[in-house]
């Protein structure tokens, strides 16, 4: 577990202390993936001989889907279908590609309103000064940036992300902003692996549960990771309940984003992706049913801009 106090203090007595003093270590004391190559090593301890297979640039971490796991077993990629085995590599590069052009395609995109779609699923965080915080794929940190300064110097956030180009990015940030409350760390959320059990009282996850090929396992991961009474916290693009904005929100996502992303990114075909994830992704009533189904109990859900997004919520008993 992180220290409850472990950051020195600034001598004007603010919350933050010196960017050269950023922890950036791993919490909890274990050992992450770190980026090297796909080899593998082996560490002998006194009782046995443990196989560790280093970081895979392109795959970002483990993969838990493989031919010899899943063998042909499908799942969709966008609106193609691919082996599970194969999507975890191909959002990562997608996300690879888009990383630094990240946050001023998200202003483009979204006329600056996901913003206002995340203040608002701070506001239904709760969180509070000394808590522990897991921002699953927080990539360029917005959230964590936010829950760093409300957890104060007593508490602990820690974002994390499965792809390596988002996390630098997010790490980057938040040094410059003087976060020292904050670790880093690569995980997938089927596993959340780097994570003991009981460890968080919020988990957060930000537009990146889309994007995850086994849905179900990331949720049941979400809830042990939990502490009991804490709160995890879902902000997704979500089904429009409105017809015409239906329409031409479709009209839209599928012919100004790819333009969009062309013109910024230099990468058409990634935005084309996002677009169509986002209208694979389970609907508001089916995701709060699989939270159910992972544990989770007084799920809820608020829609917002009409049900473009939704931000549901479940909490562990």
């Amino acid at each position: 577990m992180p220290s409850e106090n472990n950051s020195p203090v600034n001598d004007d007595n603010s919350d933050f202390t010196k960017v050269q003093d950023l922890p950036t270590g791993t919490p909890q004391g274990q050992q992450t993936t770190m980026p090297n190559n796909d080899k593998t090593t082996r560490t002998n301890t006194s009782k046995q001989t443990i196989k560790q297979t280093l970081f895979n640039q392109r795959d970002d971490i483990n993969n838990p889907h493989t031919l010899e796991t899943d063998g042909n077993e499908q799942t969709h990629f966008g609106y193609k279908t691919v082996n599970k085995a194969e999507k975890q590599a191909r959002v990562a590069d997608v996300f690879t590609s888009v990383a630094k052009k990240y946050d001023i395609m998200n202003d483009l995109m979204s006329f600056g309103i996901h913003r206002l779609w995340k203040r608002y699923a701070i506001s239904l965080s709760g969180v509070r000064a000394g808590q522990h915080v897991l921002d699953i794929a927080g990539g360029t940190g917005d959230l964590a940036k936010v829950f760093s300064r409300e957890v104060g110097r007593n508490g602990h956030v820690v974002l994390s992300d499965i792809n390596a180009a988002m996390l630098e990015v997010g790490r980057e940030r938040l040094i410059n902003a003087g976060c020292n409350n904050v670790d880093f760390v690569l995980a997938n959320a089927e596993t959340l692996a780097p994570f003991d059990d009981e460890s968080f009282d919020l988990v957060t996850i930000s537009f990146g549960l889309r994007n995850v090929t086994d849905k179900d396992a990331a949720l049941k991961s979400m809830y042990r990771v939990l502490k009991p009474g804490g709160r995890l916290l879902i902000l997704e693009f979500s089904k429009p309940v409105f017809e015409p904005l239906s329409k031409a929100y479709d009209l839209y996502s599928f012919t100004a984003l790819p333009v969009m992303g062309k013109l910024i990114a230099n990468d058409a075909e990634s935005y084309q992706y996002l677009a169509e994830s986002i209208r694979m992704h389970p609907d508001q009533q089916t995701l709060k049913q699989m939270m159910q189904q992972a544990g989770f109990e007084n799920c809820d859900y608020h829609d917002l801009t009409a049900g473009i997004v939704a931000v549901h919520r479940g909490f562990k008993a």
